[in-house]
């Protein structure tokens, strides 16, 4: 048996075309991002539960893998954030397409007893809004 140990998941790592979009984007959600990052090649945020989640721009990731491109297509990341409560979900909905942020879908009770929204990020990724509709009785 092998007893070496295993790799702790630890980081969300976006590549970004925009650093100051998505820094807003993130912010904009509660995420706290460090005073002045806009200008710096990696920035990171410390997450609930002790992930990290950092963001790189486009020509940092073209430095060290000079023929790395975007991906096409839909994106093939999504994130996911817990409301407070049906009426949260909708008013961060609300205040995200106000502020021109991409609503993908506007909130809906979902059949599997969530409020659920879905938002993109400035590159195209999924950003879930949800909460439950109910709280589960025992």
């Amino acid at each position: 048996m092998n007893s070496a140990p295993t790799p702790r998941f630890d980081v969300i790592g976006l590549v970004v075309s925009d650093l100051a979009a998505s820094l807003a984007f993130y912010r904009r959600l509660g995420i706290e991002f460090p005073e002045g990052s806009e200008n710096r090649p990696h920035v990171e945020a410390a997450l609930p539960g002790g992930l990290r989640l950092t963001l790189d721009p486009e020509a940092t990731v073209r430095s060290f893998h000079p023929t790395w491109r975007p991906p096409t297509g839909g994106g093939r990341v999504g994130l996911a954030f817990r409301c407070a409560g049906p009426e949260h979900v909708d008013a961060v909905y609300e205040d995200l397409v106000g502020a021109g942020y991409h609503g993908e879908l506007k909130p809906w009770d979902a059949f599997w007893g969530q409020r659920y929204a879905v938002m993109h990020d400035p590159d195209g990724n999924g950003v879930d809004l949800y909460a439950p509709l109910a709280e589960a009785t025992a």
